[in-house]
């Protein structure tokens, strides 16, 4: 029998929020974790607020939030204001009920100083890291490290000349000028961003067209390849190396000798040795040709530990390819290089989270 296209009436309908999230969705999981840590924070969180005043927008919301953002490929924060309006799973993960109004998307802007200032968001992704060290998934012995590049919020456009003293041009259209640069040679010491100045320009490789980016810098364990550090840094012909030996000396627990595995942009001299100063064993890719030798050799390379970490090494590729689609960080949406860090702790905690969730899942 056919059914009738009855038009949605005017009745009040009483809606459980918890009965309507299935028991196995992963939110769950997840959820409970990130409670748990942000329970920790919560002496950070009193710290940065004042006593008096209008009560605003809980920072576990606004951290929650951009969680769902990374999850959930959500592109704005206004267009997650605008969801959060009706997305009944969004504001049971936020504890929200379903007459609490949204708040806006400009309360983030409002409160991201205050997060800065107390390094929330890093605190947060290093408390989701000792939450996966308690769980037992990570490793401590054996690491990898890898740096990719993230696009910055600037045109090319606004890539001018430094400051020289000479009145500029009036530009024909001030919202979308007509620029030509055939001819000019242009690099990062005489020109900068307009729009972003700590942004740099650079190319992946010969042949690759040149762009303002930032340099992401990646340390991963090699049991279930959870991030134990994320950096983002200047981009230059260093960047990943230096990154690297601040990440092992900074973020690896204890003293004893461990494996680091890495792609050949990483076998010099100077980072080998250094690394191994640091107590490391660097497990690099061989960069050999008929110009130079490798710095590393066959006490290193014929080891059967050195085969295993070039084979797990390739799993950071793996996280930035989550980070840069699903998380939607192959391109940052915030200018300078302190609110990139902030993105890029809260991408790289919902990577974990997840990852966390899933580790946890199946041993149950």
């Amino acid at each position: 029998m056919r059914g009738e296209d009855e038009k949605q009436g005017g009745a009040v309908c009483v809606i459980v929020m918890e009965q309507r999230v299935p028991q196995d969705h992963p939110l769950r999981k997840i959820r409970d974790i990130t409670d748990r840590v942000l329970k920790e924070l919560s002496p950070v969180f009193g710290a940065m607020y004042s006593k008096v005043g209008r009560p605003s927008v809980p920072p576990e919301r606004l951290l929650k939030s951009m969680l769902l953002m990374a999850l959930y490929t959500v592109r704005s924060e206004r267009m997650f204001c605008e969801q959060l309006s009706y997305n009944l799973l969004f504001r049971w993960f936020l504890d929200m009920d379903l007459e609490s109004p949204a708040f806006d998307a400009s309360t983030f802007s409002k409160n991201r100083d205050r997060l800065l200032e107390h390094d929330v968001a890093g605190q947060f992704f290093r408390q989701v890291v000792a939450e996966a060290r308690t769980a037992g998934v990570m490793s401590d012995d054996h690491f990898t490290v890898d740096g990719t590049l993230i696009e910055a919020w600037a045109s090319l456009k606004s890539f001018k000349p430094k400051k020289s003293g000479k009145p500029e041009a009036p530009p024909d259209d001030p919202g979308n000028p007509a620029v030509d640069f055939h001819g000019e040679k242009r690099s990062n010491e005489t020109h900068a961003s307009t729009t972003d100045p700590e942004a740099k320009l650079v190319r992946k490789g010969n042949g690759k067209e040149a762009k303002l980016c930032f340099c992401g810098h990646g340390l991963t364990e090699n049991r279930n390849g959870l991030l134990v550090d994320i950096q983002i840094t200047e981009a230059n012909g260093r960047a990943e190396r230096e990154a690297a030996l601040d990440m092992i000396g900074d973020s690896i627990p204890g003293t004893g000798r461990v494996t680091v595995g890495a792609d050949k942009g990483y076998d010099t001299r100077d980072f080998v040795q250094r690394a191994r100063d640091m107590s490391a064993t660097p497990h690099v890719a061989q960069n050999v040709n008929e110009r130079r030798r490798s710095a590393i050799d066959g006490r290193t390379t014929t080891k059967p530990g050195y085969s295993v970490s070039q084979r797990l090494r390739k799993r950071i590729e793996e996280t930035w390819g989550w980070m840069k689609t699903v998380g939607n960080f192959r391109k940052t949406r915030w200018k300078g290089k302190e609110r990139t860090q902030l993105a890029a702790y809260m991408v790289g905690a919902a990577y974990n989270l997840l990852r966390l969730a899933r580790l946890q899942g199946a041993a149950a």
